[in-house]
């Protein structure tokens, strides 16, 4: 006898709809699974078998035969248990399944027929949601991240018995629904206050400004200057993230394994710390899996990815970042499959001067020669410098800096109340086009971005002296108009566009010993 049951499979971050037909016929007793499984999909056969006799039904017996449709896409992990078994009981005769057309099927099963969770359960949720079906039944501990889509019945499932139950209509189990209004609100852990670290009165502005942006910001000083202190606290000066930028963010972790600790949705933007030791596959994502992870570009998603010590990057690694920051994108190509995740993310980079991190240091001597400085300073590409916004000097603070005991500068809320302003300003302004000025086309430049004649010339006469890029043109302008938002300005006036300069500065110097 033939059955029919729908499932779903993950290619990138997104569900697959899936189709599981279970065939089972008289004869020699003979188990295969076709359509492009891998050895966890395969492996299901013991697990099924297990599963179906410790739950009480009748172990199948004859050739019975599995197909995973579509059969040119590949299937990885151990989701696919709960359909094939409830499809093989449905095959047997040992189950009715009047509600196999209206519900997916996703779970990992044990041998005593409980229901493991899997990962990926959103994104699966989604792509049955988007199918047109009535609901889905995930594992008990999935259910959560399921709740949080909107327009589809999740159905928590503790064990195949009871999942067998509900699809043959004899048994009812209320739909799981995650208050995601209250997730939102929701706040975890402390906050790292801005006003901590001492000093350092401009390198809080170009945060302000990259954080109310969007824009990438690069920042260099010799060691114990707070730098690292201050990039850990961007995070906290965010705007609030939405609810699609929530889903997506989830989506990415979902895929990945990563919802731990009880969480169901990430509210809290991703603060991605790579070591420098990071691998260009590990930044990027992909892998030698059949399914392809995201890489620390993607799961820094509408959040924050940091990299100290940026020259002592693998210079590969580094370059890979060219298109995520161009595109908010990466695609992986590989010989097996091709997928693109979403990295739209801010990036922060600090480096020293130099190898031993006191060119610039008032008292303290460089012990670096010409060439070591070189070198150093050639790890670094200029097409990468070119797509970052903000080039910030971080000096050695002072005796009387240091032991000030009075705050230091606006807190972060402070700062995150003028960041979501301006954030909300820009959203209206672009009309969901854009999220924020670090986002805008070329031609979304030359319509929102005018400039009064003295801003015109000083910006002529930047590009002269600077030797700056098209590109660098446009990310000045970028850098002003957020600069005039945090003013409440219209127009990009001569004191914006002359702030938007200076943070372009360093293309020189960072190079010139």
């Amino acid at each position: 006898m033939l059955a029919r049951v729908q499932s779903s499979a993950i290619l990138g971050i997104n569900g697959i709809p899936l189709s599981v037909e279970v065939d089972n016929a008289p004869g020699l007793n003979r188990f295969t699974i076709v359509g492009l499984p891998d050895a966890a999909v395969k492996e299901s056969q013991e697990r099924v078998n297990s599963a179906i006799k410790n739950s009480g039904f009748r172990s199948p017996r004859g050739i019975t035969v599995v197909n995973l449709a579509p059969a040119d896409i590949r299937k990885e992990g151990s989701a696919l248990d709960l359909p094939i078994a409830l499809g093989l009981l449905a095959a047997t005769d040992q189950l009715s399944g009047e509600r196999f057309s209206d519900y997916a099927l996703v779970g990992e099963l044990a041998l005593n027929g409980s229901v493991r969770p899997v990962a990926g359960a959103l994104p699966m949720t989604l792509a049955a949601r988007d199918a047109n079906l009535k609901g889905i039944l995930v594992p008990q501990d999935n259910a959560e991240e399921a709740g949080v889509v909107p327009g589809i019945q999740v159905i928590p499932i503790e064990t195949l018995a009871q999942a067998s139950e509900f699809l043959a209509g004899e048994a009812e189990i209320s739909p799981f629904v995650t208050d995601t209004a209250a997730l939102l609100t929701e706040t975890t852990g402390h906050t790292l206050d801005l006003s901590d670290v001492k000093g350092q009165t401009h390198v809080k502005r170009a945060m302000t400004i990259a954080a109310a942006g969007g824009h990438n910001l690069l920042m260099v000083g010799p060691p114990g200057t707070g730098k690292t202190m201050l990039a850990s606290r961007l995070p906290g000066i965010l705007p609030t993230m939405t609810f699609e930028e929530a889903l997506e963010t989830t989506r990415v972790y979902s895929v990945a394994g990563a919802l731990r600790d009880g969480k169901k949705l990430v509210v809290q933007r991703p603060f991605r710390t790579p070591h420098h030791t990071a691998t260009t596959v590990s930044i990027s994502g992909g892998g030698h899996g059949m399914r392809p992870m995201p890489g620390e570009v993607s799961m820094a998603h509408n959040g924050v990815l940091f990299l100290d010590e940026l020259p002592e990057f693998n210079r590969g690694a580094l370059e890979v970042l060219r298109q995520p920051l161009e595109e908010g994108l990466v695609h992986i190509r590989r010989a097996m499959y091709g997928v693109t995740f979403p990295s739209r993310f801010l990036l922060v980079v600090a480096l020293n001067p130099c190898p031993c991190g006191y060119r610039s240091h008032p008292q303290k001597r460089c012990r670096c020669s010409f060439g070591e400085i070189q070198r150093y300073m050639t790890r670094l590409s200029g097409p990468l410098l070119d797509r970052i916004d903000l080039h910030v000097d971080v000096p050695a603070l002072t005796y009387d800096e240091i032991s000030d005991s009075r705050q230091s500068g606006p807190t972060t809320p402070e700062v995150r109340a003028i960041v979501q302003g301006v954030r909300d300003r820009q959203r209206n302004r672009y009309n969901g086009r854009f999220a924020c000025n670090a986002h805008l086309d070329s031609k979304s430049i030359r319509e929102h971005c005018s400039m009064g004649e003295a801003a015109q010339r000083l910006l002529q006469d930047a590009m002269e002296r600077l030797g700056l890029s098209a590109r660098a043109y446009d990310k000045v302008l970028r850098v002003a108009r957020t600069i005039a938002d945090i003013d409440s300005a219209e127009i990009i006036s001569e004191h914006h566009l002359a702030e938007a300069v200076q943070y372009r500065t360093l293309d020189q110097e960072l190079v010139t010993p």
